[in-house]
């Protein structure tokens, strides 16, 4: 910052609340440069000026609480001063990112970017439902943003946590319904998360907030039924925190500290409820902590714990030898202690037990804005993962399964046969630690060994396997993988797969389809068909980057083969409509109307089922008038060949008239996308008049869908959104149309 920006605030009287806050840094970091931090304050006061919070207190109370909150994590210099300027991109206009990296640097404005929820405009006349859709839509992708910049700088979501702990401690200002929606999603990404990254003391405050908040009569029947039982629960850790004291001094130690563990209201109930306990029946209340000053204290204690107390069997958990993936290292043992009572005791060292408490915030030291460069292996993978997962997922409910799914649920811990730990979720199999390890041998695998023996691809992994890996160069996942794999990351892999599969399939028949008409038209498939050739005319059509991309949406219906066709052979000049009827006349065209041709009837034929856009023949029956075909139609080719004289060339413009077509999709077969799916139709106001679907044994669904659609224009639009969905591997207009659920 530049002496200046020091002297405009020289004079200024800082009000007692920044005092508070540039005390608690003193006392934690001697070398805290708080003139820097004032200055911030000052930015951000002069920023907020006039900005009201829902509870009616000036908005600078919050960024200062933040600030506050990372002050007790002994954070740096750049994310107290960056939780300061937190919300001025947002909801300010008095500061731009040039304007604050030219006097806090870039590394400031980088963490505020990263914290900047993104904005989107919704229209004034959405409906509820898709006001409530976009509002879901904006949290996801802010949130996707957030990971993706706090996998460049993990203090971007240290500020996050902050932020969002103090805005639960504050929930009371707002509207009922809006409570509900920030207390569910605290609970359900940001409690989860704060474990993730081993930042404890944030963890169990944000769950226990949102406790409070969506169950508030279980949370105080809970919290009176603490208070009353908590006199007897200190009288026997009392008595259990002097008989270690005094064993521990007796064997020579003098540098430890044992402490009372509080058992948090949202894990009591969290436990009554996955349990079906009363509380009464729940006796892992009562806990004590020893911190020590190495690990070898660690072990002597453990060793004296369970020799004045009865361990309980199964109940003994070393994470100092086994860290968990975010970090924390402790040893975990339950004992019968005094009275009878069991009693849990968690052993660690000082240092483990900052790291237990702040996660990542004690873990990582930065200089001037820079991580250290020795970063730990184990935030190299959460790094990676992160980027991974918002790789992975194409829409906003895909990414947010997929942290559900990877990163918040219940964790297996297994290693390579090098001796690496990987952190997968609950039930994975070798298939999901093959995709974790890398996707090119998840792809390859075809077989695998746990703990040296052979074992069948679904074995779901336990604590502590020692997983290798059989791989074949040639070889190929199974559909049928998807019915048992655990990780969104090893699903998502095998989706995109599968999908580049069905899309190579479609680009083949569209190529067979493009050289048929060509070949119908007299013309040199191998002038048009080249990839270079058709690489000329891919800027033409939407959604369309290369010819592969160009071949697989002519062989998915997407692409008309006969307007590729015009623009292969250059008829790709902007026309308006009465150029277009000219032009239609000269190639010899009739046009159709609703009311066919010169009275003439016309049918839409059943086993092709043309619409408005469509390249159409009309084939001249025996007394029936004329039936349409789509000319990629099977029955083309007998005509062609027997009957040519009865064929007419026709174009058949939109009249707005609603026409139904049969849809095949192949998707994975998970709850709700049946849903998601209707929702396109819905929005996309098409009506669906038939529905058949069909499960597989291998967790795919194929559904056949006759829907009404005003052309092929309509068309594409539905199935460009359907194929959206990351879960759809194929989507397909079929010839013909469906028979209606019986």
């Amino acid at each position: 910052m530049s002496a200046p920006a020091f002297d405009i605030i020289h004079e200024w009287e800082e009000p007692q609340e920044l005092h508070e806050l540039l005390e608690a840094i003193r006392e934690r970091r001697q070398d805290a440069n708080l003139q820097r931090v004032r200055y911030a304050f000052y930015v951000a006061e002069q920023a907020h000026a006039g900005q009201l919070r829902a509870s009616g207190q000036p908005y600078i109370t919050h960024p200062l609480a933040v600030a506050k909150i990372l002050a007790d994590l002994q954070v740096d210099d750049d994310t107290i001063v960056a939780a300061l300027l937190h919300d001025v991109l947002e909801d300010t206009a008095t500061q731009t990112r040039e304007s604050i990296a030219e006097v806090f640097g870039d590394d400031v404005v980088d963490l505020v970017e990263g914290v900047t929820k993104l904005k989107f405009k919704i229209p004034t006349e959405a409906t509820d439902r898709q006001k409530a859709v976009a509002e879901t839509t904006r949290a996801a992708e802010s949130l996707r943003k957030m990971l993706l910049a706090m996998a460049k700088d993990f203090r971007v979501i240290i500020i996050k946590l902050a932020d969002r702990l103090h805005n639960m401690q504050t929930l009371e200002g707002l509207a009922p319904e809006k409570r509900t929606r920030i207390a569910n999603e605290t609970l359900d990404i940001y409690a989860p998360l704060a474990a993730r990254l081993g930042i404890w003391e944030i963890k169990w405050q944000l769950e226990d907030l949102a406790f409070k908040h969506l169950h508030p009569e279980e949370f105080q029947r809970v919290s009176e039924l603490v208070s009353k039982t908590r006199t007897e629960r200190q009288k026997q850790v009392n008595v259990a925190i002097l008989q270690l004291k005094e064993r521990l001094e007796s064997k020579g130690m003098r540098n430890f500290d044992i402490t009372g563990r509080p058992k948090h209201l949202y894990s009591i109930f969290n436990k009554m409820v996955k349990q079906g306990l009363d509380f009464h029946e729940i006796y892992d209340l009562l806990a004590i902590r020893v911190t020590t000053e190495d690990t070898k204290d660690c072990y002597l204690t453990l060793m004296e714990a369970h020799d004045l107390w009865m361990p309980i069997p199964g109940l003994f958990f070393d994470y100092i030898a086994t860290p968990k993936p975010n970090g924390y290292q402790s040893l975990h043992t339950k004992v019968v202690g005094p009275g009878g009572e069991p009693i849990e005791v968690q052993i660690r060292t000082r240092e483990m037990h900052a790291i237990a408490e702040y996660g990542v915030a004690a873990h990582w030291t930065y200089k001037e804005g820079k991580q250290v460069a020795n970063e730990t292996t184990r935030l190299s993978r959460l790094r990676q993962q992160l980027f991974d997962w918002s790789s992975d997922a194409g829409t906003s409910s895909d990414f947010l399964r997929s942290l559900s799914t990877d990163l918040f649920s219940e964790q297996v811990f297994v290693f390579t046969p090098k001796g690496d730990v990987l952190d997968l979720p609950k039930d994975s199999t070798p298939i999901d630690f093959a995709f974790r390890v890398h996707t090119e041998l998840g792809l390859s695998v075809v077989g695998a060994k746990v703990n040296g023996v052979i074992v069948p691809l679904p074995t779901k992994l336990k604590n502590g396997d020692v997983v290798e890996l059989v791989t074949r160069a040639n070889g190929q996942p199974s559909l049928d993988w998807l019915e048992f794999v655990r990780s969104s990351h090893a699903r998502n892999k095998l989706r995109a797969h599968f999908r580049k599969l069905s899309r190579f399939e479609d680009a083949q028949r569209g190529k067979d389809l493009l050289e048929k008409e060509l070949r119908s038209m007299r013309l040199e498939p191998k002038e048009f068909v080249g990839e270079d050739r058709l690489q000329t005319v891919v800027h033409h059509f939407d959604g369309v980057e290369n010819a592969t991309d160009l071949l697989a949406k002519i062989g998915s219906g997407l692409l008309s083969v006969q307007n590729v066709i015009h623009k292969l052979r250059g008829n790709v000049t902007e026309v308006n409509q009465d150029q277009i009827q000219t032009a239609r006349t000269k190639e010899g065209k009739l046009t159709l109307s609703k009311d066919g041709i010169d009275g003439v009837v016309i049918h839409r034929a059943k086993c092709c089922e043309p619409i408005p856009g469509d390249d159409v023949v009309g084939y001249v029956t025996r007394g029936r008038g004329i039936m349409l075909h789509r000319k990629t139609c099977p029955n083309m080719v007998r005509f062609e060949t027997d009957e040519p004289e009865r064929l007419l060339r026709l174009e058949w413009p939109s009249d707005g008239s609603h026409y139904a077509i049969s849809l095949k999709i192949v998707t994975l077969n998970r709850q709700g996308l049946l849903m998601d799916i209707s929702t396109i139709f819905g929005e996309s106001h098409t009506n669906v008049s038939a529905a058949k679907i069909r499960t597989m044994p291998n967790h795919t669904a194929e559904i056949e869908v006759s829907i009404d659609v005003r052309d092929t224009q309509h068309l594409q639009l539905v199935m460009a959104k359907i194929s959206n969905f990351s879960d759809v591997i194929s989507i397909l207009r079929m010839f013909g149309r469906i028979a209606p659920k019986a």
